[in-house]
């Protein structure tokens, strides 16, 4: 194997570099805080099949670019609000859900490394991953709740202790890397100047181990979830979900008005101003 990175620009969005039986795949939408459109689904669901069938790949590691990691799906061009009904709106979340699944399922140690916003759909991806390494100024959350949506791939409860998951979900609050931490969501908090190399570090210590022994080990780990029943929660929630987004409400209505009229920026202000917090 060399130790020259091997980049691959699956899309401008999505970028996969190998190196020491390492694949790193980078989200690269940072003006946009890598927010998750169409175009990012299809790039990563692409790139996790083609990292799934090298077998010089150990590894996957999840990035997002420009100091963030995703700040969740991009509420401005989303295909879920466009939909005229539940049954629209049930197609697209199921190609979110189905992404998520997609990198859980990965017969590969995933590990993502996490720095600036990490919410909502953002958050579903890294917590899919099997380890988490964070930046000291990493903020995650499920803030969907706060403009009548809710997470697509139900993760959390089968990760956590069942009242800081309703917590998390009722409220929509901000958490601290140190807070998400605490609750047993992360593996490390390293400054964030240090967080590439303490990435690359973990992973280190995995790629000595061979292919076939990391993949019976990571399918006994998925087994032992699902049989707690995770899928069939997965999919439940996904047909709950359908439901919720297309519920209306006049809260919602002001929220999707004033992105309209204002911008997303103002909608999301006005949203966490009712909370008495802001993201």
């Amino acid at each position: 194997m060399s130790d020259q990175p091997e980049m691959q620009p699956h899309s401008d969005v999505v970028v996969v570099e190998i190196a020491d039986a390492i694949a790193t795949i980078t989200i690269n939408r940072p003006r946009k805080l890598n927010a998750l459109n169409r175009e990012v689904l299809d790039s990563l669901s692409v790139a996790f099949i083609d990292v799934e069938a090298n077998d010089d790949v150990r590894v996957i590691v999840l990035a997002g670019s420009g100091g963030n990691f995703s700040a969740g799906y991009d509420i401005s061009n989303s295909s879920v609000v466009a939909a005229p009904d539940s049954a629209g709106a049930h197609t697209y979340l199921s190609l979110e859900a189905a992404l998520t699944m997609q990198l859980w399922s990965l017969s590969k140690p995933t590990i993502a490394a996490v720095e600036g916003w990490c919410l909502a759909g953002g958050f579903d991806l890294a917590l899919a991953c099997d380890l988490i390494v964070a930046a000291d100024t990493a903020k995650f959350g499920m803030p969907e709740i706060r403009y009548g949506s809710g997470p697509v791939t139900l993760l959390l409860p089968f990760l956590m202790g069942q009242k800081a998951a309703n917590k998390m979900l009722f409220t929509g609050d901000t958490y601290t890397a140190a807070d998400v931490l605490e609750l047993g969501l992360i593996n490390d908090v390293v400054p964030a100047s240090e967080l590439e190399t303490e990435v690359a570090r973990l992973a280190a210590r995995i790629t000595p181990t061979p292919l076939p022994i990391l993949k019976f080990t990571k399918l006994g780990l998925i087994r032992a979830y699902e049989a707690m029943g995770l899928r069939q929660a997965v999919q439940s929630n996904l047909d709950l979900s359908a439901i919720l987004n297309k519920a209306y409400t006049d809260e919602g209505a002001e929220f999707f008005s004033i992105v309209e009229t204002e911008g997303l920026t103002a909608a999301l202000k006005w949203r966490d101003s009712r909370y008495g917090t802001g993201l």
